[in-house]
Formats: C-alpha cells, structure tokens, sequence
C-alpha cells in the first residue's frame, strides 16, 4: 500500500498536525509535479472548446435577455394598470 503522505510523483507532505510548518521549497515541488500531469490540448481541441464556449455564453445571453423581456412585459402588466 502507498504511503499517503506521499504524492504520485513522491514529493513528501507535511501532515496536519505534525508541528512543522509547510516549506516553501516543498510547495514549489508539488506545483511543478502537477503541472508535470497537465495534458495540453492540441490546436483543434482548443479552437472546439473556444467555438463551445462562445455558442454557450450566446445561449445564455438570449435566454437571460429573454426572460428579462418578459419580466419587464409583467411589470408593466401590473404597475401601468
């Protein structure tokens, strides 16, 4: 079984508790061990998720736009009355 006190790379993780305070030199490794992890998307993957996001944040601007149209319509239903 692996020492939890342990990452995947095995850099080594003060424990709560342990009485010593986090260094700044162990903190700076287990950083660059996880950007070590990161996968980069390739150019086509990144131009998709980008065409994905802007479509979605369109969606969400007529939607929102919508549904303040018809807010503002029941206001003025009950306050010009």
């Amino acid at each position: 079984m692996a020492n939890p006190a342990h990452d995947t790379e095995g850099v080594a993780r003060n424990q709560p508790g342990s009485g010593q305070p986090p260094r700044p030199a162990t903190f700076v490794a287990q950083v660059m061990a996880e950007l070590r992890k990161v996968v980069q998307p390739t150019r086509q993957e990144l131009i998709t998720y980008t065409i994905v996001v802007f479509v979605f944040v369109v969606v969400m601007i007529g939607f929102i736009f919508g549904l303040d149209q018809v807010f503002q319509r029941l206001v003025a239903l009950v306050f010009a009355g």
